[in-house]
């Protein structure tokens, strides 16, 4: 038997739509609005679980972008608990059954969730990544988004899903 080794390629599922999705996030720190507590300092995203594909691609943009004056840095966690109070938690697929545990522990602060699991945008998460007609798109819960004192620019809600 002849097996091959394939330097760098996991067994973990790899995410082919990461690059799209880093600049989907991108984008959404741009057109989101946090309380003026949250901009100064560095912007914080959070991945609960171990998307390293989202991962790789956001940490790249990360050296090499900013939003207005503000870095941003990615971390990766590996609990609901070890949430902090980030600006962004992203919770990829195979970790949507920690959303409930995430929405509980970031109670009263004013984090943009990003999910991609069908229904998650009517669960909690402020914006929730879909595939419509082969396209990545997103779904928008404007009153998830305000009842965490964030504030969703125009262009990004006519772009959107939006759901309820």
């Amino acid at each position: 038997m002849l097996t091959a080794f394939h330097p760098g390629v996991s067994s973990q599922k790899f995410d082919t739509n990461a690059k799209i999705k880093a600049v989907f996030i991108y984008n959404f720190m741009k057109y989101i609005e946090w309380p003026k507590e949250y901009n100064s300092g560095e912007i914080t995203i959070n991945i609960l679980g171990d998307n390293q594909a989202i991962y790789d691609e956001l940490t790249k943009m990360s050296r090499v972008k900013k939003i207005s004056n503000q870095s941003f840095s990615v971390y990766k966690i590996d609990s609901p608990g070890n949430v902090g109070n980030p600006h962004i938690l992203y919770i990829p697929e195979d970790s949507t059954d920690q959303l409930s545990q995430a929405l509980e522990n970031l109670d009263g602060k004013s984090t943009l969730i990003i999910t991609e699991a069908p229904g998650l945008a009517r669960k909690g998460a402020a914006i929730n990544f879909i595939v419509q007609g082969n396209r990545q798109k997103y779904e928008l819960n404007k009153s998830n988004l305000e009842s965490r004192d964030l504030k969703v620019a125009s262009v990004l809600e006519q772009l959107a899903v939006l759901v309820n």
